[in-house]
């Protein structure tokens, strides 16, 4: 799993990201991971291109849900905000959702 990245979203904007869980068949080891994009229109479009490239490294994906992020990555900013109407049924609630990924966009802020 260390060769898929936790975050990947565009440097600067306000787009549409999501929460995908990944995980090995038959269960094991699993992690979450962000995608967020201004070419989707949908939260969708974002799993429909995330989920065969996670296939294709033998990994099942499911979608925990997703929003908005706001980027300014030469401030190195984020905000993170409302949720999808398609994936909102994360079991742990849209702001244990939004904690769970400012997490990992913490992270990634400061690496980049």
């Amino acid at each position: 799993m260390a060769a898929v990245r936790d975050v990947e979203i565009d440097p600067d904007g306000t787009f549409k990201y999501i929460l995908v869980q990944l995980q090995r068949p038959g269960g094991g080891e699993q992690r979450d991971i962000v995608r967020g994009t201004k070419a989707a229109e949908f939260h969708n479009h974002i799993f429909e291109k995330v989920n065969p490239e996670m296939e294709k490294l033998g990994y099942e994906c499911k979608c925990l849900g997703g929003g908005k992020i706001d980027h300014n990555s030469k401030e190195k900013k984020i905000r993170v905000f409302g949720l999808s109407t398609v994936y909102d049924h994360c079991d742990c609630g849209s702001s244990s959702l939004h904690l769970k990924v400012l997490k990992d966009l913490i992270l990634y802020l400061h690496e980049n």
